[in-house]
């Protein structure tokens, strides 16, 4: 209790000191931030742009700063580093990977290339720069419909996300051969969780995430990216949503649909490697200009073309 007449200090939190500090160390050394929609609320306010993969890529290419922090895991932060290798490119959580982009190797693309000599190469970005290098374009959850249609060949192979695969399949006369990757957070939702969420919030919409089983999509009003998720919320005339994807995106939705109610469709869509930035390693990497991401130039030559055939398709084709 504080006796009347006493001066007080006021308190000051440890986000908030850390946040203020991250702004001043970012404009001395020309930093910018990008953080992932799965972020952490803390590190998602301390960002210059929030989004999905699709979003983050332009921005990468796009940007003028000398740092780029990716607040993220590692195929991010090596895509904004093959997009801009003039620029030191900062991954703050240096063991922040992704299993999926694990799942698929460089010399397996190559073989399968040599089963499938008449097939493309779709690389979701949610690989390796040297899977990248060996394969013909990159796509994202936003446009992967619209990638494998650009295509001439009617024969695709699809790494590494099986669901996301399958998902795209449902859209295209194209044969899809998808490898049999997936990401460990949307393919534990079930089917079951869906039919409870709707028992539990009967007017709520339910959006799901294109790396979801096929059993779960079936159940969905709406399939999206991450990001595509945060512009239907806001302009539909709904008021309260199911939001199948990691849980982090909650925090963006709720920031930018002020007045809706979003609820998770699992309380297990936790992505740990998502979680393991926090301001104080953001803070540590503009201290030390460290971790630092980079790419043999031999691999990030041919990984860049893959992604630049992505980008150069028309921003606002994104997927059914």
């Amino acid at each position: 209790m504080t006796r009347r007449g006493c001066d007080t200090i006021p308190s000051t939190s440890p986000d908030r000191t850390l946040a203020e500090r991250i702004a001043a160390l970012k404009e001395e050394r020309d930093a910018v931030i990008f953080a992932h929609n799965y972020q952490i609320p803390a590190v998602q306010e301390v960002a210059d742009h929030v989004g999905d993969s699709l979003e983050l890529a332009r921005a990468a290419a796009k940007n003028d700063a000398d740092v780029i922090v990716f607040a993220g895991v590692d195929f991010m932060a090596e895509t904004a580093a093959i997009l801009a290798p003039a620029k030191t490119v900062l991954l703050p959580a240096a063991d922040a990977c992704c299993p999926m982009a694990e799942m698929v190797t460089a010399g397996e693309v190559r073989v399968l290339r040599e089963r499938f000599p008449d097939a493309a190469v779709v690389a979701y970005v949610n690989t390796s720069a040297a899977v990248k290098a060996e394969s013909d374009i990159c796509c994202t959850s936003a446009n992967a419909v619209a990638v494998v249609e650009s295509l001439d060949a009617e024969q695709v192979i699809f790494l590494p996300d099986r669901n996301l695969g399958r998902y795209v399949a449902r859209f295209t006369d194209k044969e899809i051969l998808p490898w049999d990757g997936y990401c460990i957070v949307h393919d534990r939702m079930t089917a079951g969780e869906v039919t409870a969420a709707r028992r539990a919030h009967p007017e709520a919409e339910v959006l799901v995430h294109p790396e979801c089983r096929p059993e779960v999509i079936d159940l969905a009003d709406h399939v999206f990216s991450t990001s595509g998720m945060v512009r239907h919320a806001c302009a539909s005339p709904g008021r309260e949503f199911i939001i199948g994807t990691e849980v982090g995106l909650l925090h963006q939705l709720e920031k930018t649909c002020p007045g809706k109610v979003f609820h998770p469709l699992s309380n297990r869509a936790v992505c740990i490697n998502m979680k393991k930035t926090d301001l104080a390693k953001v803070l540590a990497a503009l201290e030390r200009l460290d971790p630092r991401v980079t790419v043999p130039e031999e691999t990030a030559v041919r990984a860049r073309i893959a992604i630049q055939r992505m980008l150069d398709l028309p921003q606002e084709i994104r997927n059914p």
